[in-house]
């Protein structure tokens, strides 16, 4: 039975590592994959094709969704030229509530698996609508873990300007000088003066 994965976690725990070694396990056996990664930030927006990179260097070709792809068209229309054996998207905080729901009959349907890794929740701890639906309704929820400063497993994740402070209002997504730190949620509060 194919289902729906969602492996999430806070920033820099490796989601998009072990997305790339999975996949390559699936191609290693000579198995067809067909990775995605958002085209919502940093992209053009007539580009169809980017790439999923991890911090340890690891990287490779995928496919862009925007909030108005049609996954289940896309994916179907490609598993009619070369049959798949799964499915993988990075950055899946950034899908869609129907989008999900176009994954999740991806699994049903086309008895594909679809594996998602995201962020669960924002600078604010609030979630993502891709996250929030994909903790609904998939099948396998597994959570990849970092640390803490203090050593702790960090499950929150705090946006910082420049000059080292904890952002406590702004946009859900931001591309620009800010860094974002993994906290467990004790420093997290305290980051954000809580």
């Amino acid at each position: 039975m194919s289902k729906l994965y969602f492996t999430f976690s806070a920033m820099n725990a490796g989601k998009s590592a072990i997305l790339l070694q999975a996949a390559y396990n699936y191609r290693e056996r000579g198995m067809e994959v067909m990775l995605w990664t958002s085209g919502h930030y940093g992209v053009a927006e007539d580009a169809t094709m980017g790439e999923i990179q991890s911090r340890i260097g690891l990287q490779a070709d995928a496919h862009l969704y925007r909030g108005d792809t049609d996954l289940f068209e896309a994916i179907h229309a490609q598993h009619k030229k070369t049959t798949l054996s799964a499915i993988f998207f990075d950055e899946a905080q950034f899908l869609t509530k129907d989008q999900v729901w176009q994954l999740a009959r991806i699994g049903d349907q086309l008895k594909l698996p679809v594996l998602c890794y995201g962020l669960r929740t924002d600078f604010q701890g609030e979630l993502f609508e891709g996250s929030a639906t994909l903790l609904a309704v998939a099948d396998d929820l597994r959570e990849a873990r970092t640390i803490c400063h203090c050593g702790r497993k960090a499950t929150m994740t705090a946006r910082m300007d420049e000059d080292g402070n904890a952002l406590t209002e702004g946009a859900q997504v931001s591309v620009g000088k800010e860094v974002y730190v993994s906290l467990c949620r004790q420093h997290w509060e305290q980051a954000l003066g809580r």
